[in-house]
């Protein structure tokens, strides 16, 4: 079969909007259309929060902004500088980095004989000194950590294995490291960022700059919940130039929202002030959108002068923040950022649809001819299903592997009809739930409601028929393919996918394709073509 790249591409584009949240879909590919065969393909998923900072990006772009990548690790010392006296309430709140101290390891007498045991031999004077001294150059940082036991494997004349075993039963020192803490942070907001940037590029670059980055902070959070994660993203932008104001803040909201299909904006004066910005120029904005009503979006203000001063900086500056995940779960509709953020946590259960589609057949036919004698196999079948025992019937006759075929249908036995009352059976997904059910009126809501798979039980009896045929026609053999009573959706030559039968089986559903299918078919060779 061959695909149209750009029909493919185009309708996996149109289909995304929304698909993100109602769990793995399918996408049947173009020229696929009918009963048989079946082919089901995943459709890529992009990220809600991905998703919206590619378009905060491209808007901000679209605005005139220029990207930046403003600094993650910023020392404490940068943050006493933004906040004075508050900076010490500001930092309960951020993450320090810390790392393993080297220790300083000596090597006694005592030592070199337990390495000598372990490695088997005894080690010459050369040898030790080339220990003592690698050790030396791993505490004075010559010896990178992830290189030390390729480099002692080396000067012990042994194999990395080895040299582990070594480092943990000789030197206990390295077993009772503990992290210790540096002066470093990680950002807990991008202002941090902002006013190092600012103080790097203001003199040095034609005025306004207009600047914009889109990226992680980290915050110290209690714990986190339906609202805050202890990391997110923020969609930052600085505007600094000599006429700047605070109505640059309500342009820039407008025109980033407005991308988002938000129609309406309030500003007003946000409580929290920070010392950051300059008093009465902090502002909270609250978008009001179609669909979603008011939300608040987003805040923006003028840096403080005093605050700039500390960086040199001696123009005016607007800065404002909008927190990208709050975005995403309004433009999502999603009630838990927990879940919206890290969905393979937080697993929802498939829908009917997804759960239709991944319901296929177990062996199918291999060649065009083997498909159309499937098919041949099933409309013989069906027209004759109430024919009654002994019978048989011409289905199918042509060649297969080089080898003249005939196909019949057929019920050896009296008193029984060609095919079992559950031949006719489709097979439906309802609620979660995996049924085959008959076309009578004591099924009707599940046929009415239920998502069709598509198959009957006749048709994946007949498509286990035709691979088995086949199959024994590449041996030069004819064979008898048999199905009495299905209990399993093995049985009828289903196949429900693993992801498929976990939704079903964690939401307590159920899988039901009982009933007497009792179908026989038949194939001879006639010789060779």
């Amino acid at each position: 079969m061959r695909f149209n790249v750009e029909e493919w591409r185009d309708r996996s584009r149109s289909d995304f909007e929304g698909a993100w949240h109602a769990g793995p879909e399918v996408l049947t590919p173009p020229g696929s259309a009918g009963r048989y065969p079946r082919l089901a393909y995943p459709r890529a998923r992009r990220h809600p929060v991905f998703e919206t900072i590619q378009r905060l990006r491209e808007a901000y772009l679209s605005i005139g902004f220029s990207e930046y990548a403003v600094p993650i690790i910023v020392d404490e010392a940068e943050v006493y500088r933004q906040f004075g006296p508050e900076a010490m309430a500001v930092l309960d709140r951020v993450f320090y980095l810390g790392g393993l101290p080297r220790p300083n390891v000596g090597i006694a007498r005592e030592r070199l004989d337990r390495i000598n045991a372990i490695l088997g031999k005894e080690m010459d004077a050369t040898t030790e000194e080339g220990l003592r001294e690698t050790l030396h150059g791993y505490k004075k940082g010559s010896v990178d950590g992830d290189e030390l036991a390729h480099v002692l494997a080396e000067v012990l004349g042994t194999d990395d294995g080895v040299v582990v075993r070594v480092l943990d039963e000789v030197f206990p020192e390295f077993r009772e490291l503990a992290p210790e803490s540096s002066r470093s942070t990680l950002r807990s907001h991008m202002t941090s960022g902002w006013f190092m940037t600012l103080g790097a590029v203001w003199d040095r670059s034609p005025l306004p700059l207009r600047l914009f980055s889109v990226d992680r902070c980290f915050r110290r959070e209690q714990e986190e919940g339906p609202t805050r994660l202890m990391t997110y993203h923020s969609a930052s932008c600085v505007v600094a130039g000599e006429d700047v104001t605070n109505e640059e803040g309500k342009a820039v909201a407008a025109a980033l929202l407005s991308a988002f299909g938000f129609d309406d904006f309030r500003f007003q004066p946000d409580e929290k002030r920070s010392k950051y910005y300059m008093p009465g120029s902090q502002t909270e904005v609250y978008a009001r959108h179609p669909v979603h009503g008011w939300v608040e979006v987003a805040t923006f203000g003028l840096y403080s002068p005093s605050a700039l001063a500390e960086y040199g900086v001696g123009i005016p500056v607007m800065n404002l923040g909008l927190g990208v995940e709050r975005l995403a779960m309004v433009l999502f509709q999603a009630d838990d950022v927990r879940a919206m953020v890290f969905p393979q946590f937080f697993p929802q259960p498939l829908s009917d649809g997804a759960l239709a589609a991944a319901i296929g057949l177990r062996e199918e036919p291999a060649t065009v001819e083997g498909r159309r004698l499937a098919i041949a196999v099933a409309a013989v079948a069906a027209e004759h299903g109430d024919a009654p025992g002994p019978c048989s019937f011409p289905a199918w006759e042509g060649s297969l592997s080089g080898r003249h075929v005939r196909v019949v249908v057929e019920e050896p036995e009296a008193n029984s009809k060609l095919l079992g009352p559950a031949c006719l059976n489709e097979v439906f997904v309802l609620d979660g739930s995996v049924l085959g059910v008959p076309d009578t009126e004591k099924f009707r809501e599940v046929r009415k409601n239920g998502v069709p798979t598509g198959i009957r039980y006749l048709d994946a009896v007949a498509a286990l028929a035709a691979a088995r045929i086949e199959e024994a026609a590449r041996c030069g053999e004819g064979t008898t393919v048999q199905v009495k009573m299905a209990k399993l959706p093995s049985d009828i030559n289903l196949r429900v996918a693993e992801h498929a039968m976990r939704s079903v089986t964690d939401r307590k559903k159920k899988v039901d394709v009982r009933g007497p299918v009792f179908m026989t078919v038949r194939s001879e060779i006639a010789g060779p073509e």
